[in-house]
């Protein structure tokens, strides 16, 4: 029975570079480098790895990686000012019965969309899901 997903690879043109980027721009915590072509970080509870392309594998494919955070607006601003250029603003993408699903999506150096997500739960959210 799978319990849980470990780890994501992610192909790279430059590990150096996109690890700067995941560390050093988005803040997740380092793990290690075991080798130049090679990267581990921690999303949370999943592992991920960089990695430099190799044979099919190729950067920029159309993978998005979807990181919860709980402040969408807070999150958006720090990452604006450590230079993250968002393809849209924090919108409301779905209405659910408990919560409201916020995103905005970017990009990291290689092309790879990513996206902010996060749940909004509390009585504004739920007045409005009732409305």
């Amino acid at each position: 029975m799978i319990e849980s997903l470990g780890q994501i690879a992610l192909t790279v043109r430059d590990v150096d570079r996109s690890l700067a980027f995941y560390r050093d721009v988005l803040g997740l915590r380092f793990l290690f480098a075991p080798a130049p072509t090679l990267a581990f970080l921690m999303i949370g509870d999943v592992r991920l790895m960089l990695s430099a392309a190799e044979g099919e594998f190729t950067p920029g494919g159309s993978t998005v990686l979807y990181l919860r955070v709980a402040d969408i607006d807070g999150e958006h601003g720090v990452l604006a000012e450590r230079g993250v250029s968002f393809i849209d603003a924090p919108h409301l993408v779905a209405r659910m019965p408990d919560h409201e699903l916020w995103m905005c999506f970017f990009r990291d150096p290689d092309g790879h969309t990513l996206a902010l997500m996060c749940e909004r739960r509390g009585a504004a959210s739920l007045r409005s899901v009732r409305a």
